[in-house]
Parts: C-alpha cells; sequence; structure tokens
C-alpha cells in the first residue's frame, strides 16, 4: 500500500497546489495592479513641479500683500450664485471685479474659475455655471491683477459660509 502511494505523481497530490497557490495570487495581484496603475491617471502630479516649489514665495508675497492692506472676505454659496462681501483697511480702494477659484484637491477638471462683478451695494456676485461635487474645496479670492489673495477651505455643498483673513500669515525672511 507504501508503495501505491510513493508512485502517485506530484500534480496529484492536493498539498502542492495549495502550497503554489499563495505565489501564484501574488502574482496575478501584481499584474492587476500594475494593470490599474497604468490605465487609472491619478492627476496629483505636476509636470511643473519645480517651477511651483519656487514660485511659493510669490504666493506668500500675495498673501502678505492681501494681509498688509487688511482684507477680510466672508463668501457665501448658495445652488445658483457666489455673494463675496470684501472689507479693506481705510483708504484701500477695492477693486471692481474678484478672480474666483474653486480648486478640487485631486481632481484638476474639476475646478472652477471665474470673475465676480462688484455691485452697487458692495458685494461681488458671480454664478454658478457647473454642479460643485461634495468635496474639500480650496477657495481663491483675487484682484484681476493678481497682486493678493484670499484663501480658505470649504467643505461644499455642506457650508455655506466661508471667512477668509490673511492676518495670520507671517512675512518670510
Amino acid at each position: 500500500m507504501q508503495a501505491a502511494q510513493q508512485s502517485k505523481p506530484w500534480y496529484k497530490e492536493p498539498w502542492t497546489w495549495l502550497l503554489m497557490l499563495m505565489p501564484a495570487t501574488a502574482i496575478v495581484a501584481g499584474f492587476i495592479t500594475l494593470w490599474l496603475a497604468i490605465k487609472s491617471f491619478d492627476g496629483l502630479v505636476a509636470d511643473d513641479y519645480y517651477k511651483q516649489g519656487l514660485a511659493i514665495n510669490q504666493t506668500l508675497a500675495k498673501v502678505i500683500a492681501a494681509r498688509e492692506n487688511g482684507l477680510v472676505g466672508v463668501v457665501r454659496f448658495s445652488a445658483e450664485n457666489i455673494v463675496v462681501e470684501l472689507r479693506a483697511k481705510p483708504g484701500i480702494e477695492l477693486p471692481t471685479r474678484l478672480l474666483f477659484t474653486l480648486a478640487h484637491p485631486t481632481k484638476g477638471g474639476l475646478d472652477q474659475q471665474f470673475f465676480l462683478e462688484r455691485r452697487d451695494d458692495g458685494r461681488y456676485l458671480g454664478v454658478v455655471t457647473a454642479a460643485i461635487a461634495s468635496a474639500h474645496w480650496k477657495v481663491l479670492l483675487e484682484d484681476e491683477a493678481q497682486s493678493w489673495r484670499l484663501s480658505g477651505t470649504a467643505f461644499l455643498p455642506t457650508v455655506t459660509e466661508l471667512k477668509m483673513d490673511a492676518a495670520d500669515v507671517k512675512p518670510v525672511d
């Protein structure tokens, strides 16, 4: 009886297949991961990351300029429009148009940028042109010449009001 068991070929042994199952599963999973990596694009890596890194000082200078002008903005979101109330130090003239940017944290294709026009009551009004997906959005307010910038983060559509203030930004040495 022992001689009959020893003459059994290896491929008829269940333990052989069980031991080969784990490496085979890892190889299949590796190919699936490779296929997903090639097929999908996450959009997180910028082509000009070095230039963006060098431009950080310019961005900080814009925020510092907003702080020096005493700019404070309140943004109110609704399904149809965006209303901004902007205040500055006495003697600082407010622009007639604001550049408003909604930047999605991971998908650049969802970013929206448009101008808000100043109305007679001093508030700025803009119409939302596309549906805003539920996410933590980076909100940027700039003048037309882009000499200053206010920024904030809002979880839309849950947040309906956002206050932006550059008072806590410190100058870079």
